[in-house]
């Protein structure tokens, strides 16, 4: 077994902790942020997702995870290092590698008064070139030492999806990794063992590359299926069924995960990712049309939902979901918390029912909220009870599907004004009060 020293207990670093230490590893996990390191070593998880609670707990009784602000402390207790610092938007729309670049510095100084070999691999998302041309350069001048040579490089993204990422990281879709010397390969292909997926070793650009392909891709998937949907509805399709027929051609592998007709894309990679492959083509005088439609079509699509809900009479709004996806507690570019920030701003009176927002307040995780600038005094807009809103809500805007609030959804929207972003009953289309931003 390895023993592994995770920088940065996000949501990255935090889920790749546990699973590790669930694996029989010994990790040490790193961040500047003390309460993060507390709830670590409390046996808590700082975020929500589905089971990793009971990950952490297990890993810091079992004595193979703990945390630690000490990164001298986590670089000799350990032989390989994975970097999971964010990577937010610069103010250019460019990649943001100062996280990144700071934590190479720091392990550079770190490993210079090493005796034994170290492996660094990066797992934050970046774009092609930045192990090469600031990573590595990074890491060489704060050790005096020479990659692939003193030390161990590698680029290792990751695929885990926010709700879903337990899951994932144990029946994952896709591993990539790319590195500059035999034993970081080695140990990339050692951690990955025994998963049910083919292991790509490629360079470290091809990596990088990857990641983002994947990611602007699905960001590309969303975009397109809402533009079809917005063009049937139009033209009185249901933009659903024709999405819906088209993802049965299975044979050229269309996953329709992505392909389902409703709200705009948000959270802490697709936005930024997009942002950030434009900004790379740019640099290099490659047009990048599709690209800039996919934020302008994103962009529309919280328009749309404004003016649907401008629409519809009231002021008292109901919203159910304010994190960008379901499962999670994440808002980091969520449209729907642009969406209540817009509506807030012009006076309508907007509660929200969010279960797993709520939770990450009520168990003061410390990470409770994160993203979220944009919303005003959202912990007392938050609503306990999905009936409770329901009564108190004059216009009912369903933006994320939660199971105990389905029925009872289903049910308000025979009796009061709804814009509907998930199509809580798949069998309703738009008519009389009820509008579904695409069917």
């Amino acid at each position: 077994m390895a023993r592994i020293c995770i920088h940065g207990i996000g949501y990255v670093g935090v889920v790749s902790a546990a699973c590790l230490a669930k694996d029989g590893h010994d990790v040490v996990a790193i961040d500047v942020d003390p309460g993060k390191v507390d709830s670590i070593n409390a046996g808590k998880a700082p975020i929500v997702e589905n089971g990793l609670e009971e990950l952490v707990k297990a890993g810091v009784e079992s004595g193979r995870l703990r945390a630690t602000l000490d990164i001298e402390d986590a670089i000799n207790s350990t032989d390989i290092s994975f970097v999971c610092v964010g990577t937010p938007s610069a103010s250019d729309g460019s990649v943001g590698l100062k996280y990144v670049t700071a934590v190479c510095e720091q392990i550079g100084s770190a490993i210079a008064n090493k005796s034994t070999y170290h492996s660094v691999i990066i797992r934050s998302t970046i774009v092609p070139g930045s192990m090469n041309e600031v990573c590595i350069p990074a890491l060489e001048l704060a050790s005096g030492m020479t990659a692939g040579k003193d030390f161990g490089v590698g680029y290792y993204p990751e695929f885990l999806r926010e709700s879903t990422a337990i899951e994932d990281y144990y029946d994952p879709g896709l591993i990539v990794f790319g590195s500059m010397d035999k034993p970081t390969e080695a140990a990339l292909y050692a951690v990955n063992d025994g998963l049910p997926c083919e292991c790509h070793s490629v360079s470290i650009s091809t990596a990088e590359m990857i990641k983002y392909t994947s990611n602007c891709w699905r960001a590309v998937k969303v975009s397109f299926a809402n533009e079809i949907g917005n063009i049937a509805k139009a033209s009185n399709v249901d933009g659903q069924e024709v999405m819906s027929i088209l993802c049965s051609d299975t044979k050229v592998n269309i996953s329709p995960y992505f392909m389902r007709p409703g709200f705009a894309f948000g959270g802490s990679c697709l936005p930024k990712d997009v942002r950030a492959l434009r900004h790379l083509a740019g640099t290099k005088d490659v047009p990048s049309p599709m690209l800039d439609a996919v934020l302008e079509a994103n962009k529309y699509q919280i328009q749309k939902a404004e003016t649907l809900v401008d629409g519809l009479d009231g002021k008292k709004v109901g919203m159910v979901g304010v994190s960008f996806k379901p499962g999670t507690d994440d808002l980091r570019e969520s449209p729907l918390a642009e969406l209540a920030a817009r509506l807030i701003s012009k006076g309508y009176d907007v509660n929200i029912y969010d279960p797993n927002v709520s939770t990450a307040f009520g168990e003061e995780m410390s990470a409770a909220g994160r993203g979220n600038d944009v919303v005003p005094d959202l912990q007392a807009r938050l609503v306990p009870a999905i009936s409770t809103l329901i009564d108190d809500s004059e216009i009912l805007l369903v933006g994320n599907k939660y199971d105990e609030a389905i029925e009872p959804l289903i049910a308000a929207s025979e009796t009061r004004p709804m814009l509907d972003l998930m199509r809580v009953n798949p069998n309703k289309s738009s008519q009389g009060s009820y509008e579904g931003i695409c069917w």
